[in-house]
């Protein structure tokens, strides 16, 4: 019996956003669109890679809010009053500490066998290790157990030489790209 799907991130929007759900066979994105829900299945064995990057839009995130809460500010402390001023330059101040702290906005990418999907798997790159590692966790044993009941299955195929272990193999063919330290335009 299949387990059941647990909650592993969640990214919000306006209009809805998207939930993404886990279970030993499959990743499952539930995208709600207003009063519409929209389901996508990504079954393990297929997956060929999951590549999260920073968004480089989010640098507007932080200038623009605190370029418009700055002006508002100077012009206020000039022409009306200092205290005003003084809290429009502060919550502009306050917005991009905001921002710098929770760190930039991610892009993803889904690749499997068949399609390549760009949803948003995490709001934040810095949330995404996390994610991915739930992932790459759930892919590896899902690969392991397809792959021992297969040669236990087939006793005429030679045993694998003994010297290279599973970390091996797995550290020369990763499962799961994670693009956050690497630079892609």
């Amino acid at each position: 019996m299949k387990r059941a799907f647990r909650k592993i991130s969640r990214v919000g929007s306006l209009a809805g956003g998207t939930k993404w759900y886990l279970s030993e066979d499959c990743l499952l994105a539930a995208k709600r669109m207003m009063y519409t829900v929209e389901y996508r299945r990504f079954y393990l064995h297929d997956l060929e890679s999951v590549v999260v990057w920073p968004n480089q839009l989010w640098l507007l995130r932080v200038t623009i809010p605190a370029v418009l809460l700055a002006a508002i500010g100077a012009s206020l402390w000039a022409w009306a009053n200092a205290t005003a001023g003084a809290i429009f330059g502060g919550l502009g101040l306050a917005w991009v500490a905001l921002e710098l702290v929770c760190g930039p906005t991610s892009r993803t990418r889904i690749r499997t066998t068949g399609a390549s999907v760009d949803l948003p798997l995490v709001k934040r790159t810095r949330r995404a290790r996390k994610v991915l590692a739930k992932i790459d966790e759930a892919v590896r044993a899902s690969r392991g157990v397809v792959g021992q009941s297969a040669s236990s299955a087939s006793n005429s195929v030679p045993a694998r030489d003994s010297s290279r272990t599973s970390a091996e193999t797995v550290s020369t063919n990763p499962l799961i790209a994670d693009a956050t330290q690497t630079n892609v335009s």
